[in-house]
């Protein structure tokens, strides 16, 4: 079964399926099932066609996958574009959201470690 050009998987439970489309996640994925009238333990290969019909309509009802990724990106080309100072921490790949960077922004600063020098020299990894 496919939506918005996602592939559902046959094999696994849709409750656990469905979440692989960008902005489903699973708290609205059981709700498309239990709107669709669809057990979430049913697999993607014992749909009838009428299922996956209900399935796909209520799931494309949702802004998801490119329109949703395109939506946020000009959300934050907007305010990159306004010089916001969430735009700006954008821009410099910084934590938007007031988090704390001297410890943990790991990920958004990459993994940058202080390393430990003495009085006449840098340890260096040999």
């Amino acid at each position: 079964m496919r939506i918005s050009g996602v592939t559902i998987p046959d094999n696994k439970q849709l409750a656990y399926a469905l979440p692989l489309i960008y902005g489903i996640g699973p708290t609205r994925a059981r709700d498309i099932l239990k709107t669709a009238g669809v057990s979430p333990a049913k697999k993607g290969s014992e749909l009838t066609s009428e299922e996956e019909q209900k399935i796909r309509s209520l799931a494309e009802g949702f802004t998801i996958e490119g329109e949703l990724r395109r939506e946020i990106g000009q959300n934050i080309k907007r305010l990159k574009d306004i010089h916001s100072a969430r735009g700006d921490r954008h821009a410099r790949g910084l934590p938007v959201r007031g988090q704390r960077t001297k410890t943990n922004s790991r990920t958004r600063r990459g993994n940058v470690r202080k390393t430990m020098t003495s009085g006449r020299r840098t340890l260096e990894k040999t």
